[in-house]
């Protein structure tokens, strides 16, 4: 390994003075205080040649997408499927070694080694864990639970149907398939050896940006340079495509809401009014600051979401999602290794697993960042715990309560989920859902507005990862955070323009941003667990 993971540098890296403009990354962009908010706007720079280019290829691929629409979606497409084709195994692999990576390290010693040498957090654990879940689950903590479970029951997935004799049950099977996808191997790589090693860099004197995870490797010469701006641009971009379709997902799903509910036409100014409502919460979050901001919308969204869970459990049938939630999680634990490193149906694992690997490991370079930016003052063990078990634990339940509840009605009446799902797409599955249920109007609303909140707080916290990523130093100005909010609307706007093919298209590019980002991920494997060990020792824990 380079210089930075050197025993004797970890020893006096507090006796040094950091470089203008790097040693106080942590400091100034972390530390909330009103000295280190002051420092960091008077020493705050702009990345002009990273920003300019980043939002060069979007405004490029938005033109092309306007102007040649079947060519661009025909392109990505083919781009696709050679990329889950080529690396959709070695991201089955990475994802599968950063959690059992994060996994042992919870139970060392080391693990009791305070993040960001702060002796308490910055918010509390509550607040903490909402910004963290809520940052990730986005629109998909809504469409996705409801619909992913139906369409694996419907269809039983290809793992499950070669052990057709091996009488597994189908609502089981249909939920271990969707807690692959979104269970403990997604979270993992979003927020547990990636923080580790941005805030060991930041420590360092490093900028807390994409190209310090390159700092294990190459030393304080990941900070200039071209290859560290290429990955600042890609990680950028890979982040604001799987930011941008969740939005324009969001246009069309709330429009088609509203059209069930109160006849609303489902027509394009509809989604782009959804999408201005969307784009101002995430402003006045802007500029409200991650304490207050961020903090309100996350620990609103996790209230309202226990809220409804706890309705449709109630309204629905809390026995068979309680009894399909340990059947499910069990079959899942027991076939978790050949489950994830699962080959033998490649196309199905392109539009299903290898998609969603790849666009959670295309989020995890800024999702570190932002986890960087409000887990200061945590111990080792508790991000570990807080991103890469309770989560996903929450996650999995989440999806039994939506999906759960789907398939019992569906059981109970043929064709009253999964007709609708086939026919209208993700936003039929939970509107049917709801509509199945006694007091559907109410549970409706309740989604539709959840998931408004859900979208907007990744917005929020994704313009501020995405905005630090185009600085050379110090804090991003709410105006600049603003203004990427806004980015982000507008693109999704222009998009859905297109109907469903503009989105896809840009849920699809996330995927192939994936490739590059996944070797930039690759260092954390070995760094991770050493930066925790020399904080173990410089801390005498």
């Amino acid at each position: 390994m380079d210089d930075p993971i050197s025993p004797a540098d970890s020893r006096h890296h507090e006796e040094r003075q950091a470089p203008a403009g790097e040693g106080s990354a942590l400091t100034s962009v972390i530390d909330g205080s009103p000295q280190a908010s002051a420092e960091a706007t008077a020493r705050s720079r702009l990345d002009v040649p990273v920003t300019g280019i980043s939002v060069g290829i979007l405004a490029v691929f938005v033109v092309l997408a306007l102007a040649l629409p079947d060519a661009v979606s025909s392109g990505v497409s083919t781009a696709f499927a050679v990329c889950a084709d080529i690396f959709g195994m070695y991201w089955q692999i990475l994802l599968l070694a950063t959690f059992l990576i994060a996994l042992v390290l919870i139970f060392t010693p080391w693990a009791k080694a305070r993040l960001g040498s702060q002796a308490r957090p910055d918010f509390n654990r509550f607040a903490w864990i909402a910004m963290i879940m809520t940052t990730l689950l986005a629109a998909g903590g809504v469409f996705w639970a409801a619909a992913e479970p139906m369409y694996h029951y419907v269809t039983t997935p290809p793992y499950f149907a070669n052990k057709a004799d091996s009488g597994i049950d189908g609502v089981a099977a249909a939920l271990a398939a969707s807690f692959i996808d979104w269970g403990f191997l997604a979270w993992a790589v979003l927020g547990s050896l990636g923080t580790i090693v941005m805030m060991r860099a930041a420590e360092k004197g490093m900028p807390l940006r994409p190209r310090s995870l390159l700092y294990p490797v190459m030393g304080r010469r990941a900070a200039t340079g071209p290859i560290a701006a290429a990955v600042d641009v890609v990680c950028v971009i890979s982040v604001a495509a799987g930011t941008i379709g969740p939005v324009g997902f969001l246009g069309l799903q709330v429009s088609y809401g509203l059209n069930s509910i109160f006849g609303i036409p489902d027509v394009y100014p509809v989604q782009l009014a959804v999408i201005a409502v969307l784009t101002a919460i995430a402003g006045v979050s802007v500029f409200s600051g991650v304490s207050r901001g961020i903090r309100f919308l996350s620990s609103a969204n996790i209230w309202m979401a226990l809220g409804l869970m706890a309705a449709v459990m109630v309204l629905g049938s809390a026995w068979f999602v309680v009894k399909s939630y340990f059947s499910g999680l069990a079959l899942y634990v027991t076939d978790f290794f050949s489950m994830t490193l699962y080959r033998g149906d490649t196309e199905w694992l392109s539009g299903w697993t290898v998609f969603f690997f790849g666009w959670f490991l295309g989020y995890a370079p800024l999702m570190a960042i932002f986890v960087a930016r409000i887990s200061k003052g945590r111990t080792v063990r508790d991000l570990l715990i807080s991103t890469t078990v309770l989560p996903p634990i929450a996650t999995t339940l989440w999806f039994t309560v939506l999906g759960g509840t789907g398939i019992y009605l569906e059981q109970g009446s043929r064709g009253s989920i999964s007709g609708p799902l086939m026919d209208g797409g993700l936003p039929a599955a939970v509107m049917a859902i709801s509509d199945n249920l006694p007091l559907s109007l109410l549970i409706s609303i309740g989604f539709l507005v959840l998931t408004m909140t859900f979208v907007a707080t990744t917005t929020d916290s994704m313009s501020f990862a995405m905005s630090q990523s185009c600085m050379t130093s110090g804090e991003p100005s709410p105006k600049l955070r603003s203004i990427w909010a806004l980015l982000i609307g507008i693109t999704a706007a222009v998009l859905i323009s297109l109907g469903d093919g503009g989105v896809d298209a840009l849920q699809s590019a996330i995927v192939i941003t994936a490739v590059p980002v996944g070797f930039v991920m690759l260092p954390s494997l070995v760094a991770a667990p050493l930066y925790v060990r020399q904080m173990a020792k410089e801390q005498d824990v």
